[in-house]
Order: C-alpha cells, then structure tokens, then sequence
C-alpha cells in the first residue's frame, strides 16, 4: 500500500513538472507562478513579478502591505468626501485587483463600503458612525444596507443646493448616479431659478455685460432689445429649463 501511495505520489510530481515545464521550485517566491488570478491593473501592473508585494502567503492581500505604499497619501486624506480611508484598514473590501489592466480600481462601492462600517463598529471603532435615521427602510432608490450610510458624511462639501434640500440625499438621488431621469423642473414661467441655481464666477464679472448678455440679446415684440438691464439673478431671462447650455432664442451654446 506504501509503495502504491509513493508511486501516485511520484506520478503527480511529474504531472506537474511537465505542466509547469521548467518551473524551479527552489527559486525565491516560485510559488507565485502556481497562480494566475488575473492580469493587474495598469496601475499595478510593475508589481506583476513579485506577488508578495501585496500577497502574503495563507493570507492573501495583506493590507498592511498597502498601506505601505499608500498610507502617505496626503492628498487623499485631507480631503472630506475621502478622509475616512484612515480608519478603514480594508482596502481589497473596495478595491478589487486582477481584473485586467484597464481596470478602474476607485470605483465606489456604497454596499461594501456599508459592510465595513458595521464591521468596524462591531470591532467597537466608533469613527466610522452608521446612521440608520437618515434614510427610512424600504427606501425606492436605495438598498437597506446603503441607507445606513450618512450621504452627507462624504458628499456634503458637493451640495450644489447650498443646503436648501437638506442632508436626505437619497430623497432625491440614488447611489449609482447623481443624475435624476425623473426629476421634472417646475413650470418654465417660472422665475425663481436663483433659490436652486447659483450663477457661474463669470456673471459676477464683466464676461457678463460683454460676452453672455450680448450673446442672448434680441428684440421683444415692442421692438426693445432685451437681456439689456438683466440681472445675474434673472436666470430665466436668458437660460430654458432643459439645459443651461439651452439659450433662449440661441439653442445650444457652449459659452462656459
């Protein structure tokens, strides 16, 4: 029985000589070419040769490995919506490698992102705060486990509603996109633009009076030339609901 289990044991050395042709096992970090999960990503791909780079052996990624490289990213840590991967520990969580090398490896993933939370407040690390009052369950846009999450936490330096809407992102938006197919302006008689929409720098200045009165000006119906006397405020003297870019009596006009 011994001699039939070295036999089989010999066999599958051969096996996989021959599948590995001139594979040495005696060279350093060999068994990295017992693997091939995947070409990395353009970023990564000068590590291609040296798995141990980020892999540990009988761990697998070993954040701490990251963080070697990436813990001194000051730019990303002194930024609000991004700060927070100074408490998080877990980058392979979010950032998945070997999916080729045109991958994008910031792709943001509010499900994960959600589950590391509440691990990390599990492990009793209260700077990461989950905030279930936000968002009411069984919310249209968002999942239960996303509507944990604080959207103003991170997104509140981005609020091109000037707080007027409040912290409820998700009241209008969804995760996915910023972008809402449903949303329906009011009226477009109507002449309150200016408590949502904030003019460009460019309209407090005089690229106003020179270039985008003049380019919307026209004569009204009693012959008077208009966009003369408007004002910054006075959105709707020149812009049409549908698009900024949408110029009355001018259409589309790339002018920004």
């Amino acid at each position: 029985m011994k001699k039939l289990i070295g036999i089989l044991i010999l066999i599958f050395y051969i096996a996989v000589v021959s599948h590995y042709g001139n594979f040495d096992f005696t060279e350093k970090n060999s068994w990295q070419a017992q693997a091939s999960p995947g070409k990395l990503s353009s970023a990564h791909e000068m590590l291609s040769a040296n798995c141990a780079t980020c892999h540990t052996a009988t761990i697998g990624v070993d954040n701490a490995k990251c963080i070697t490289c990436h813990g001194d990213n000051k730019a990303l840590l002194e930024r609000q919506p991004t700060a927070f991967h100074g408490v998080i520990g877990n980058c392979s969580s979010c950032h998945i490698e070997h999916q080729g090398p045109d991958a994008n490896l910031r792709v943001m993933d509010h499900e994960a992102m959600a589950l590391l939370g509440e691990k990390i407040i599990g492990d009793e690390k209260k700077s990461f705060q989950l905030d279930e009052s936000i968002i009411p369950a069984d919310h249209p846009l968002v999942s239960d486990q996303i509507a944990k999450l604080n959207c103003a936490t991170c997104h509140g330096t981005k609020d091109k509603h000037l707080g007027l809407m409040g912290n409820n992102c998700a009241s209008c938006h969804a995760a996915t996109q910023w972008t809402i197919p449903e949303f329906q302006h009011p009226s477009v008689l109507s002449i309150n633009c200016s408590q949502c929409h904030q003019a460009p720098p460019s309209h407090y200045m005089m690229h106003f009076e020179m270039v985008s009165k003049k380019v919307a000006a026209r004569s009204d119906e009693k012959g008077n030339g208009c966009c003369e006397a408007v004002l910054v405020n006075q959105c709707y003297s020149c812009h049409k609901t549908t698009s900024w870019n949408d110029i009355q009596g001018v259409g589309f006009y790339k002018h920004h």
